[in-house]
């Protein structure tokens, strides 16, 4: 079964691959899969199960009593184990305690009489996706692979909705081809003995937000720790994030404590209010062993840079490609200081600190509570009192809320406080986005709303959920740049462990005006010295986007010349060039060229991508 290829020897990181049913159609489509340099994990019929590329230490295997499993990705279980929790597997049913017991990042691939289970992580870092080729459904953890195979153009309508600032659940997890079907995160995708009988599954539910902090800190710091050590335990050098934020502090403190040697990396801001360079040296303090590595500030990209030289093979548009530049800088410098993974505090944001639109229930359920805390946020964010009374008297289900941003798509954005206290960000379009693109990202929305539930009945858990899905999915995207780029990245707080450990703290304990990440902070005490938690902020990149907005403004004047989006009648070219010649304009300062801009950079990288095809 665990027969590899010839041509074994991929480099961490870019784990990717196709999984095929145990059948003799089934082997002949996936000798249409097989590449230079690909690897094979093979059914014990000798049939092909899996094709793709990874590295050794990121896929482990085991049979035992029928079943097959193969973890791939990060997972600290070894064989031995793994072989042992596969013999007490009867049921596919039974992966789901297996893939939840777990910690790390990766995929999980069962097979059991004659039919397949694939799943991904809850946090949505890593998907699934399937298709039907040739007669055989198969499995893969990219869409353009399962594309490439069917000759497939990407779905014009999908292009419009992504143009959406921003795309909301669920029009943000679909696959951008038609006959590719994207796998929501908490599901995984079984395949019948058939070969072509489909159906996802549920393995994956979030944790009722009720444990008291005083019970959850000692849990999360347990579920940090497994995360950490997970990427840390094999020892040699690792690199780490140090801001002097809570977030990469804590990865740090908690690496060097483990078989690992450190070399922590800080990128001052420009903006001289910036006060990371001061808290990472701080932190520096209590780390004797770390080899600390600061950068110059005026050297690191800027938002915006090296847009039209991006060749990344991208499964679909992210938002990440404004920043690729700035989040790929530094990794050769650290590569050459002898680290073999670099580990960064992203998703500290997303679980540590929650969505103030937990009040909007708290209100009904504890309303003391919740009428002094939301004082609090008022005067924190500036609410007004009418837009916070209107807020938290809107009770529209999550489809009708989808269904009226369907109609409000042109109108001015809404305020901070319906952001804050509703189901999310409402989607907007702004003047450069053609009628017909309108039509087509309305009428997306307008299929949404008459069949969607939010991720959860309380509007605060659906956000939660939404912005670490959101998140995830530029993650991704980077991870794989970072492998290609010869060091590869891990984010801890993005492990479904992690998650669920900080998911459980009761909302008022982990989201209040008075502290600052109130939970981080209780779990961290005693690996982190007190004086390094007491950051109250974070520093913004705001200077770096508007720089990075004039300075390369010649580079998105270039990208709208010959706009891909402009062919398709999706934009109008001539208002997006007139916008690049005058990048001072109000409201470019808020990102809002960003879903743009990514939906370009990718249609140009798909033709870059054939290209490369037809001369090979």
């Amino acid at each position: 079964m665990t027969e590899l290829h010839e041509s074994a020897g991929t480099g961490p990181g870019d784990a990717h691959f196709t999984v095929f049913p145990d059948r003799a159609d089934a082997a002949a489509v996936a000798r249409s899969f097989a590449r230079p340099g690909s690897r094979t994990l093979a059914h014990a019929s000798g049939r092909p199960w899996l094709v793709g590329h990874w590295h050794d230490d990121e896929v482990v295997t085991a049979g035992a009593g029928g079943a097959c499993v193969a973890v791939v990705g990060c997972c600290p279980i070894d064989a031995d184990e793994l072989r042992r929790r596969t013999a007490r597997l009867r049921d596919l049913a039974e992966f789901d305690a297996l893939a939840r017991s777990l910690p790390g990042s990766f995929h999980l691939v069962g097979a059991l009489d004659g039919q397949l289970r694939v799943q991904g992580t809850a946090s949505g870092l890593r998907l699934v996706f399937h298709a039907e080729i040739d007669g055989v459904r198969v499995a893969a953890t990219r869409a353009d692979t399962l594309a490439a195979a069917l000759g497939l153009d990407p779905d014009v309508e999908e292009l419009a909705v992504r143009l959406l600032w921003p795309a909301p659940y669920p029009l943000f997890e679909t696959s951008m081809w038609r006959s590719v079907t994207a796998v929501a995160p908490q599901d995984a995708v079984v395949v019948a003995a058939d070969g072509r009988t489909v159906r996802h599954t549920r393995w994956w539910t979030p944790p009722e937000p009720v444990q008291p902090l005083a019970e959850a800190a000692p849990l999360i710091r347990t579920a940090l720790e497994q995360a950490v050590g997970a990427r840390t335990r094999q020892g040699g050098v690792v690199s780490c994030d140090l801001s002097g934020g809570l977030d990469s502090t804590s990865v740090c403190f908690l690496a060097d404590r483990s078989p690992a040697r450190v070399v922590a990396s800080t990128w001052p801001g420009r903006d001289p209010a910036d006060t990371d360079l001061a808290w990472a040296e701080r932190a520096i303090g209590h780390l004797p062993d770390v080899e600390h590595v600061v950068w110059d500030a005026d050297a690191s990209p800027l938002v915006y840079e090296d847009l039209l030289g991006i060749d990344d093979l991208l499964d679909e548009p992210t938002i990440g490609v404004m920043d690729r530049s700035r989040v790929l800088h530094h990794l050769p410098g650290l590569a050459a200081r002898g680290s073999r993974l670099h580990l960064t505090g992203i998703g500290g944001d997303h679980v540590a600190w929650c969505s103030e639109a937990y009040y909007h229930r708290l209100l009904r359920t504890r309303p003391l509570l919740a009428v002094r805390q939301l004082r609090g946020f008022r005067a924190l964010w500036q609410w007004p009192l009418g837009g916070t009374v209107r807020a938290l008297a809107d009770s529209r289900r999550y489809g009708k809320w989808l269904a009226d941003g369907a109609r409000d798509l042109r109108r001015p954005m809404p305020p901070s406080v319906a952001t804050g206290l509703g189901w999310g960000m409402a989607p907007r379009l702004f003047g450069w986005v053609t009628r017909e693109g309108e039509r087509m990202a309305r009428r997306a929305l307008l299929r949404a709303a008459a069949t969607a539930s939010p991720l959860h009945p309380d509007r605060g858990l659906h956000t939660d959920l939404e912005q670490i899905r959101s998140c995830t999915r530029v993650i991704r995207q980077w991870d794989r740049m970072a492998a290609h780029a010869g060091l590869p990245m891990a984010s801890p707080f993005l492990d479904d462990r992690v998650i669920e450990a900080f998911l459980a703290v009761r909302p008022s304990e982990r989201v209040t005006p008075w502290r600052y990440k109130p939970v981080l902070s209780a779990a961290m005490r005693g690996i982190v010295p007190e004086d390094c938690l007491r950051r109250a902020n974070k520093a913004s990149a705001s200077m770096d986007a508007a720089n990075g907005l004039r300075e390369h403004r010649g580079d998105l004047l270039a990208l709208w010349e010959g706009s891909r989006l402009e062919a398709l009648g999706l934009v109008d070219g001539a208002e997006l060039r007139r916008l690049a010649r005058r990048p001072a304009s109000p409201g470019l300062s808020d990102a809002i060229l960003y879903s743009t801009i990514a939906a370009e950079v990718w249609l140009r990288g798909l033709d870059r991508s054939r290209a490369r095809v037809s001369h090979t």
